[in-house]
């Protein structure tokens, strides 16, 4: 009888060589080939094994970081161009220059140039795959508008982060039974303050209301400054508060978008559930149906007066956020398919309409305080930081539970003060990681050091001459300096690139070619409107004031020498690109307006520049 033995199995397994393949910088296919044997029998099996397939752009280099959801990336535009301007501009803009009036030039330059220049950078920033430095490898000679917007933004940063610490101050304030703007008895108030009711002289210049002391004495200790030239030590509340933003910033930024796409969910839609409660309770208020009336009175003829279609246009340039680097750079996180065509004209509307509806908020409150104090609404109707730190407090301060009020108020102010911070800030991030490779590698530490250098200067601004810094640098940080940079934007894209080429550059994402409507805005309208504005901003220029304070001329030096800092970087970059480059200075020219990939074209004496077609093309 035969015993029966185990059979033995041994196993082994071969890779074979990779088959060569014609390209050889992308994903290996390899050959895995089992061998078996079993009572010295061999049986071999063949697998062939991919690599997952890496997302390429169509230039061949790797695919970049991307949103984790697209509702990421929407909500962070929106978060960044709805800000506290929405709140604080737009509605007293309205009012000012003929109510519902107001919205023909409004929407006009919308149409002919905000949704454009929207349109724009999006599609720049997504095909381009960069920040706002980067995307100029189409035309090397503009890289230096690059720089300016990322300095704007930089310079942005310094004073607009102390606007959000003041909410957080007014925030911690308002905890309390009481709130501390309220009454006249206060140590920070002076002989001069005096309660709405019992003043019997609304106009008297040298009256001023507890809520109005409380934000100029109470929490800017602007009474202990004689000026800019007495800045006097940081505030250690202020500091504080501006502290915890900046931690709040980097914490949201540190990891980039993967994290900076989940804080918006909170940011960019708290604002709006916050809106509507107030609209809820603003409109069951006395007095608030003729203050939405006058917000909404169409006076046509101030359509005549050249200074309303001025300040409309001015609205347009700065409310939509183009110009900052930011939507380049959030864009350029997109997917590469991504209609960015959509979401242009999905998130510049959103910004229009929130604009228009924050207004019936805002004067619904103008329209109880102007009841409340039996004054015309003019008296209360302002813009800027005494409507959201003064006259919206104050109203606030008079109704029944006036503490959950004023949390609920300054919270609104945080988040719509936070994304656009955090906007203003990936800008400045990625635009320089993108364009020094070497800090992809250490971009926590890279965000630490811009949210750092941040706050050592924003201290200037929370001194007990904090406003008068923070007026210089809001007046000159990104007044004209802003409109240059659009400017020389539009130029490079539409004339120097080409609108034809872009266009391609879109329809190669979307399937769908640009509408004749759109390339003639960017190659004609546009840069013609910004052209306008540029002139007209040089034009109308006033000197800043705080008050009654007059800044003496250093300061306005200082100014200027700030706002030319960042226009400076166009004409400094083109001069180095051309002293740079190689050979006679037409072929230096040549390569410094031709796209990068197609430098091997110049080399063969194609440019396409230089050809009449190129320059006509729509």
């Amino acid at each position: 009888m035969l015993t029966e033995t185990a059979p033995v199995v041994l196993m082994s397994s071969v890779v074979a060589p990779e088959k060569p393949t014609s390209n050889t910088m992308g994903p290996k296919e390899v050959e895995l080939i089992l061998v078996k044997e079993q009572n010295g029998v061999q049986f071999t099996s063949t697998t062939l094994v991919a690599p997952a397939p890496t997302q390429t752009h169509p230039s061949g280099e790797e695919e970049r970081e991307t949103w984790g959801k697209k509702i990421d990336f929407l909500l962070s535009v929106i978060g960044f161009a709805v800000d506290l301007a929405n709140v604080w501009r737009f509605p007293y803009l309205c009012y000012k220059n003929g109510g519902g009036a107001f919205l023909v030039p409004y929407l006009f330059f919308m149409v002919i140039a905000g949704m454009p220049l929207f349109y724009m950078e999006l599609a720049l920033g997504q095909y381009n795959r960069e920040g706002a430095a980067g995307v100029w490898k189409i035309c090397p000679i503009f890289k230096g508008v690059g720089f300016t917007v990322i300095l704007i933004s930089l310079y942005v940063g310094f004073y607009y982060n102390v606007i959000i610490s003041w909410a957080l101050f007014y925030l911690f304030s308002s905890f309390t039974s009481e709130l501390p703007w309220v009454h006249c008895n206060n140590t920070w108030n002076s002989p001069n303050c005096s309660d709405w009711a019992d003043n019997s002289s609304v106009g008297d210049i040298y009256k001023a209301t507890p809520a109005q002391e409380y934000f100029e004495r109470g929490v800017l200790h602007i009474q202990d400054s004689n000026g800019i030239d007495d800045l006097g030590r940081p505030r250690w509340q202020l500091t504080s508060c501006l502290g915890v933003v900046i931690v709040l910033l980097y914490f949201s930024l540190w990891k980039g978008v993967k994290t900076s796409g989940k804080v918006v969910w909170i940011t960019a839609t708290m604002p709006y559930v916050v809106l509507t409660v107030l609209l809820l309770r603003g409109v069951t208020l006395p007095g608030a149906i003729d203050g939405i009336k006058a917000y909404l009175s169409v006076d046509f003829l101030r359509l005549c007066d050249a200074k309303v279609w001025i300040e409309a246009a001015t609205q347009i340039c700065f409310s939509l956020g183009v110009g900052f680097g930011v939507l380049i750079a959030f864009s350029s996180y997109n997917k590469f398919s991504n209609n960015c065509y959509r979401d242009a004209i999905i998130t510049s509307s959103i910004n229009s309409l929130t604009s228009f509806f924050s207004g019936f908020v805002v004067f619904s409150f103008l329209g109880y305080m102007s009841h409340k104090h039996n004054v015309a609404l003019d008296k209360v109707a302002r813009d800027g930081a005494g409507l959201v730190f003064v006259i919206y407090p104050e109203a606030i301060a008079t109704l029944p539970g006036s503490s959950v009020w004023a949390v609920i108020f300054f919270i609104m102010l945080l988040t719509l003060g936070i994304d656009s911070a955090m906007g203003g800030m990936e800008s400045v991030i990625t635009g320089l990681i993108d364009e020094f490779k070497f800090l992809h590698k250490h971009r926590e530490l890279f965000t630490l050091f811009i949210v750092v250098s941040t706050f050592l200067i924003s201290l200037f601004c929370v001194t007990n001459g904090g406003m008068y810094v923070f007026t210089l640098l809001d007046h000159f940080a990104a007044g004209t300096s802003i409109l240059f940079g659009v400017l020389i934007e539009a130029i490079g894209i539409a004339w120097f690139y080409g609108v034809d080429r872009f266009s391609d550059d879109i329809e190669e994402m979307i399937g769908q070619r640009p509408g004749m409507y759109w390339r003639l805005c960017w190659k004609f309208v546009s840069p013609c409107f910004l052209l306008f504005m540029v002139c007209v901003s040089f034009a109308t220029f006033n000197p800043p004031n705080y008050g009654s304070y007059t800044f003496p001329p250093w300061a306005n030096m200082v100014g200027w020498c700030l706002a030319m800092s960042s226009m400076a970087m166009v004409p400094l970059y083109a001069i180095y690109k051309l002293c740079t480059l190689p050979g006679k200075f037409c072929d230096r020219l040549a390569y410094a307006i031709t796209p990068e990939t197609e430098h091997h074209l110049v080399d063969n004496g194609e440019v396409r520049q230089y050809t009449l077609h190129h320059w006509m093309v729509v």
